[in-house]
């Protein structure tokens, strides 16, 4: 009997997929997007209601025939996708390519990859989400738009290798914006106060200032501070008010993509797109010693905290079981989804309490660990009893003088057991009783400045977005690594400080581009997207409306002077040899800065970062450290110490394939001089032979020669061929084929 074929996306998730469902099903993965729109052109014919043109992309040709084989012999095909807008649309995709070999189309929704979920999973198959698929195909042609229209007239008007975003804009020109504010601002000078007492009982402690004569205090320079403080010194003070409160406090609810991604980044410093990664990894699947492949948490892109009933039991058994009853709550705590949460998948948790993250952690590696048990402890902190604080605060007198000193104790730390609040300076009080005289033990008076707002880091960008409503969790990794990839952007510290050009790009799409660049209307855009995947808003009147801002925008923009007729990108520095303004110019090896005044003054600094970094490891020559450094072919080992000593690292790796010329040596990967790699006998100069193609470690089916693989330059398509040029052996295949045989070896 033929199989029922299942697709996914990964390997890694086909094999745990697999796993569960036995020997009737053979599960085979997508490798993502099988096709898209065409890198060569807009492919939207804006004329004929947007109608796109989809082609199999060129690597994903052979793939997609080997996949439209397997349809043909099996009963019925399943997609099996991420559950989101993105997998429904890889789903469609699949479906138009393989619905002519095979009708039995069924999509099923994997929210977590166990063997109760799977099974679940395909008890519940359906057919595709039209809507879903509607709305993931508008936000395609919408990015499309933009980058494809906006783009050329960028390299029109300012230079070459520019590019717009959707989002991608939006979220330099928050950068951007906040830069402004950092230049802008002017620090204001300020003095604090604060008194160190004794009461009867001890210990000391701290109060602040914080009234004179029932007003905000407010001292703006020391010879102020100096005067309050003599005055201070001879008054008595006075415990005018004790008040104890009791706080209760609420955890925080489950993660969704977005708070997973910032406290990733403030706690394990994980960038965004490394914290994607890592889950991708835990949702997908991982070996888990006699269990076998697990995956361990629920899918992780959702922005909605809704957990499972079953979840729900389950974690409360488990608290049950290893905490004290005072730890479980008597009615489950249900959080509420923020108004423009999506709500199709659960919260992230973990997806089986008998994975404890130190009984998995022999078998997880350290950063799947890490973010496997902020995971973990987050979700049961979730599901357990509120922190009681007992408050006190001291209300403190001295003449017109009025001071304050807060402290807490934790009373019973409750869900904090497992997810403690961030540590901080604690000001433990004593036991004392209004009217109580105090002691003046010092008087401390500080010089204090206002600080501009912070630069924005990963995280706190993400939050920003999230905010704002711009954008989703799940584009959030691609959009900071497209405006540091184009330079528009540096990380420094952690921080992103834009570049002259990010600067210049951004205030130029927000004067042209006014109503595209509106953070209100990018938010309301994905409001519209998310009501066409709900089915209450056409997708192509959207198009259409949009469309015609875009077109109004364009035309004013082309009408606007460009900057080619300055020389480039007008920067506030001046030419530091002639005075002049200095511009941005697109040279042979990248943009440099340029004095206006060329050619009269021939100034010009390359704008290539080209900082040495120092590595972990010593010159063979001198002893002292290695640094990376750049140069004209791109990046090269170098000894720290240089002129002096002058070594410089082989860019070499030795495959450990045998030459097929049988002298005895094996095939190392160098580089030439201009930085290209290629494949030659270690044996040289003994042995002359080279190649520019990779040599694959299998062997030639006719001959036992090695294979190498070599890529097919005018369709992009990889095949095998023998080493031996006596030997005509020639076979195709699929790039991830290569990847996984050569890695399972």
């Amino acid at each position: 009997m033929a199989k029922r074929l299942v697709i996914v996306e990964s390997p890694a998730k086909a094999k745990t997929v697999n796993r569960y469902l036995g020997p009737d099903y053979l599960v085979s993965a997508s490798m993502g997007h099988v096709r898209d729109l065409p890198k060569s052109k807009l492919g939207v014919d804006v004329e004929h209601d947007f109608e796109a043109e989809y082609r199999i992309i060129p690597e994903r040709e052979e793939l997609v025939a080997r996949l439209q084989k397997m349809a043909e012999k099996s009963d019925e095909v399943y997609l099996a996708a991420d559950p989101d807008r993105e997998g429904e649309a890889i789903c469609w995709h699949l479906s138009v390519l393989l619905k002519d070999v095979n009708e039995s189309i069924y999509r099923v929704l994997l929210h977590e990859i166990t063997e109760k979920g799977i099974k679940e999973a395909f008890q519940k198959v359906g057919g595709l989400d039209q809507d879903k698929i509607r709305a993931q195909q508008t936000r395609r042609i919408l990015d499309r738009l933009v980058g494809y229209r906006i783009s050329p007239l960028l390299w029109k008007k300012i230079g070459r290798g520019l590019s717009a975003g959707r989002v991608q804009s939006i979220a330099l020109r928050l950068i951007c914006e906040r830069e402004k504010e950092i230049k802008d601002f002017v620090a204001e000078e300020f003095w604090t106060i604060a008194a160190h007492l004794e009461a009867a009982n001890p210990p000391s402690f701290r109060a602040n200032l914080v009234k004179i004569n029932d007003k905000k205090v407010k001292i703006k320079d020391g010879p102020g501070a100096e005067t309050i403080a003599t005055e201070v010194k001879k008054l008595p003070f006075i415990l005018h008010n004790v008040e104890f409160r009791e706080k209760k406090k609420t955890p925080p609810p489950p993660y969704i993509t977005s708070t997973l991604q910032q406290d990733s980044f403030r706690s394990l410093h994980f960038p965004v797109k490394k914290t994607m990664s890592v889950a991708q990894r835990l949702y997908e699947g991982l070996e888990i010693g006699d269990k076998g492949l697990v995956g361990l948490i629920t899918y992780m892109r959702t922005d909605s905290v809704r957990v499972s009933d079953d979840a729900l039991r389950l974690s409360r058994e488990h608290i049950a079981e290893n905490y004290a009853k005072e730890y479980l709550l008597s009615k489950d705590r249900i959080y509420k989804n923020k108004k423009k949460a999506q709500d199709a998948h659960e919260a992230i948790r973990p997806t089986s309490f008998d994975c404890d993250p130190e009984r998995v952690k022999p078998y997880l590696k350290e950063d799947e660990f890490k973010l496997y048990s902020m995971i973990w402890k987050r979700f049961l902190a979730s599901r357990m009893s509120l922190a009681v604080i007992d408050e006190t605060e001291f209300d403190i007198r001295a003449g017109k003088y009025q001071f304050k000193a807060k402290g807490e104790v934790v009373k019973f730390d409750g869900y904090m057991v497992l997810y403690p609040k961030p540590k901080k300076e604690e000001n433990v009080l004593p036991k004392a009783q209004a009217g109580e005289d105090l002691k003046l033990l010092e008087l401390e008076t500080k010089q204090n400045f206002t600080q501009s707002p912070p630069r924005y880091t990963e995280g706190s960008l993400v939050k920003e977005l999230e905010a704002r409503g711009i954008g989703r969790p799940s584009t959030y990794a691609p959009i900071i690594a497209t405006i540091q990839g184009r330079d528009y952007v540096i990380k420094e510290k952690g921080k992103f400080i834009p570049t002259e050009i990010g600067l210049y790009l951004s205030e130029y799409l927000v004067t042209n581009f006014p109503d595209l660049m509106e953070f209100k209307f990018t938010a309301r855009l994905e409001d519209q997207l998310d009501r066409i995947s709900e089915g209450d808003l056409d997708g192509l009147s959207y198009l259409k409306s949009y469309n015609v801002l875009l077109e109004k925008d364009l035309d004013e923009a082309m009408k606007a002077e460009g900057i080619k007729a300055k020389g480039g990108i007008p920067l506030e520095d001046s030419c530091p040899e002639c005075g002049k303004q200095l511009v941005i110019k697109e040279g042979r090896f990248g943009r440099f800065k340029a004095c206006s005044g060329y050619p009269d003054c021939q100034y010009k600094q390359s704008m290539v970062r080209k900082e040495a970094k120092l590595l972990d490891e010593d010159c063979p020559e001198c002893g002292s450290k290695l640094v990376m450094r750049h140069g004209k072919y791109g990046a090269f080992v170098a000894c720290s110490n240089y002129p002096k000593c002058k070594y410089v690292k082989k860019d070499t790796k030795d495959t450990g394939i045998a030459c097929p010329m049988d002298c005895g040596g094996t095939l190392v990967r160098k580089k030439t001089r201009r930085g290209k790699i290629f494949y030659g006998c270690s044996s040289f100069p003994k042995c002359k032979f080279a190649t520019w193609d990779e040599p694959i470690a299998q062997a030639c089916p006719d001959c036992a020669r090695p294979f190498v693989l070599r890529k097919n330059l005018i369709k992009g398509k990889p095949y095998l061929y023998c080493s031996d040029e006596k030997c005509s052996f020639k076979q195709s295949v699929e790039p991830r084929k290569i990847w996984e045989d050569q890695n399972s070896k």
